[in-house]
């Protein structure tokens, strides 16, 4: 009863980087360069990983799926902050803002299992290489693959339906580029200590969870490189999951800087900036690490595209 005389909420206001009119001159075309960085890098591994015949390996078609998910993710955010740039009118309407929160928690989420998903294939091939083409079989890898699209939409659904069942004020300025569920909860005008709490909750279970996943993979990795009697052997063991690491270093480092901090630690335009590691760098880095750092996609890379030069 007590909602029932609140703002019916339309619109909300991306405020973005309004307030550095400067920055955002210089922001769009860089990132509009990163932008198109990421979605062909990315198409690329979907191409290459689809097109030869080297790469039809489990790792490979989960690195598929990871090009895929760095797409989409991307492609929830960059482009309607492209346009906040260029224009005055930052409006996303309540249904787009909820939608937008919705793709950005489902695919993130994604992210994080299917990370742990390629640190257990990395697992299973360097600690029991032999039993690797039984366990890592196409119906296990599809298995695997339809859990983590499964757990994104669960905790997507969870966390965007709360916030946007409740009740919101008259004030409609969300202070990021993107609908954040941080910076949209401010604009709750009830106790959302309840909410909070849920979300701390789901954070520890869904993110962590993947998060602990891979390092246990990795600790019996490490141990069973340890115990490899040559040197080349160990060289080309962990050469196989360099570039997983990497990626999984860059992913939950931007994200930690953010989400993981005391509210007070940064200010709100430290933070856009902050954010924008995990939504547009991190994802355009993660084929070029997997190009330069792995053996066989550039050796892949150098047959299609010398094929196609010379055709």
């Amino acid at each position: 009863m007590k909602w029932r005389n609140q703002t019916v909420m339309t619109e909300f206001i991306l405020v973005g980087f309004s307030s550095m009119p400067n920055v955002e001159l210089l922001l769009f075309p860089l990132l509009l360069v990163m932008y198109i960085a990421t979605v062909a890098g990315n198409i690329l591994i979907i191409v290459i990983t689809l097109v030869d015949p080297a790469l039809q390996s489990p790792m490979y078609f989960f690195l598929r799926n990871l090009a895929f998910i760095e797409i989409c993710f991307t492609l929830d955010t960059v482009p309607q902050m492209l346009l906040n740039l260029l224009m005055k009118n930052k409006s996303i309407s309540f249904v787009g803002c909820a939608i937008q929160m919705y793709c950005f928690f489902h695919f993130g989420c994604a992210e994080c299992f299917l990370l742990a998903a390629m640190s257990y294939d990395r697992h299973v091939a360097i600690c029991n290489p032999l039993r690797y083409a039984t366990v890592m079989n196409r119906t296990f890898c599809h298995k695997l693959l339809g859990g983590v699209w499964v757990i994104g939409i669960l905790v997507s659904l969870l966390q965007s339906a709360w916030i946007f069942n409740l009740p919101f004020c008259g004030y409609n300025k969300v202070n990021h580029f993107f609908c954040d569920a941080p910076p949209v909860l401010m604009l709750v005008c009830t106790d959302t200590y309840q909410y909070e709490m849920q979300s701390i909750g789901s954070t520890l279970v869904f993110l962590m969870f993947p998060f602990v996943l891979i390092l246990i993979s990795y600790v019996h990795i490490l141990t069973t490189i340890l115990k490899m009697s040559t040197a080349a052997g160990r060289s080309k063991a962990f050469s196989t999951c360099s570039s997983h690491l990497i990626v999984v270093t860059l992913s939950y480092g931007s994200g930690s800087l953010v989400y993981l901090r005391p509210k007070s630690s940064y200010s709100p335009e430290v933070k856009k900036m902050l954010s924008l590691l995990y939504t547009i760098v991190t994802p355009m880095l993660n084929p070029i690490v997997y190009s330069l750092k792995n053996y066989e996609v550039r050796e892949s890379l150098k047959r299609t595209l010398g094929e196609k030069l010379f055709l």
